[in-house]
């Protein structure tokens, strides 16, 4: 970030300018705020041909998905300094060092594993993004005024315990108890020393057309935390825009999740997948990127705590799906989709199922439209 008196100056050596989209914005702020350090910048085209190619930066460290700022304007070229504004901010200034117009069917296939516009990033780069993509230097002049806050790294850092175990819980939707069970149940995990805590950091940038807006779910977080107040757990909120890559975005949660302090992180099943918007079928395998998460920890010296299989069952509440099967108990369960309708059509929902005050949030208006 520039200091109080660099920011005049910084503005004023400006000649061009880009309006971001909330998804570039989401980047700019990870990028000042050293979330996605060890990036100073937007990635040259070499850096990123490496890592759609490799899944590694040129210096050979592991890195997930690129970070590319991307235009249609043909006036602005290297040696450029662009000022960055976001709905009437100026939030930083990137010094262009390399433009180039990407193959984006082979970045879809690469990082995605398809070229299909099914997948909700394919669409979103083919269809969304301009056809450059721009790397350089960036300096940071304010960060994105949110509703919700978005504490930096540092931040976060000062707020967790010394010398203690702290696990990530990364989710894009709004927690619900067998959510709960399994983040607050991996603080038993084996490999987790006693005195741990868990960091609950949901992404609340743009997702899935279909997911639940950003600010509705900081709302059903904000309850939840009140309602549980659990000292074992930990809150912040990321400006991350998801992916729905899978594998590669497991990488990804995992270095940002360690710039935030984080010793361990728990990986559910099917993590950051994504069906096809045709076919239905999902486009990575059920533990895949719980494989490549564990393949890659040790060199990224963070720990990974696969999520429990866990069912609700009637004679003995949330156990694992073994347990239930091995002692035949009859399991309760409750899909996306019928829990939906039943918040529309205001049917009570299953106390075993959903937070009473989570609950109440998704009733507002403005979490129904």
């Amino acid at each position: 970030m520039a200091s109080a008196d660099e920011k005049s100056k910084a503005v004023q050596a400006c000649t061009k300018t880009i309006e971001c989209s909330d998804r570039n914005a989401c980047d700019v702020e990870l990028l000042t705020v050293g979330a996605f350090s060890p990036l100073e910048g937007f990635m040259s085209e070499e850096e990123y041909t490496s890592v759609v190619q490799d899944w590694r930066l040129k210096n050979g460290l592991l890195w997930g998905l690129p970070i590319v700022m991307d235009t249609d304007s043909e006036d602005i070229g290297v040696g450029d300094k662009v000022l960055l504004k976001y709905q009437g901010q100026d939030l930083a200034t990137l010094e262009v060092s390399s433009k180039w117009r990407p193959n984006k069917p082979l970045e879809a296939l690469k990082c995605y594993g398809t070229s299909s516009i099914e997948h909700p990033a394919v669409q979103m780069i083919s269809m969304e993004r301009g056809q450059y993509y721009l790397g350089g230097k960036v300096t940071g002049l304010e960060l994105p005024k949110r509703v919700f806050p978005c504490a930096s790294p540092a931040d976060v850092r000062s707020t967790l315990p010394g010398g203690k175990d702290v696990l990530a819980f990364q989710c894009r939707n709004p927690i619900h108890k067998a959510h709960y069970e399994l983040f607050t149940r991996a603080l038993d995990a084996p490999n987790v020393q006693d005195g741990a805590v868990c960091l609950v950091h949901p992404t609340c940038g743009p997702t899935q057309d279909d997911d639940i807006p950003g600010i509705v779910r900081f709302k059903t977080y904000e309850v939840l935390k009140e309602e549980v107040k659990n000292d074992a757990l930990r809150w912040a909120y990321l400006p991350y825009a998801m992916h729905m890559a899978g594998p590669r975005e497991a990488i990804q949660h995992m270095i940002i999740r360690k710039n935030y302090g984080c010793t361990h992180f728990i990986i559910g099943r099917d993590m950051a997948g994504s069906k096809s918007s045709v076919t239905g079928e999902d486009f990575y395998g059920a533990y895949e990127a719980q494989e490549v998460a564990q393949k890659h920890a040790m060199e990224l010296n963070m720990q990974t705590v696969p999520s429990l299989n866990i069912t609700y069952t009637e004679e003995a509440g949330y156990v694992t799906a073994d347990k239930a099967k091995a002692e035949g108990l009859h399991e309760l369960k409750l899909s996306g989709t019928k829990f939906r309708q039943m918040l529309r059509g205001g049917e009570d929902i299953p106390e075993w199922f959903a937070f009473k005050s989570v609950v109440n949030v998704l009733r507002e208006p403005a979490a129904a439209s």
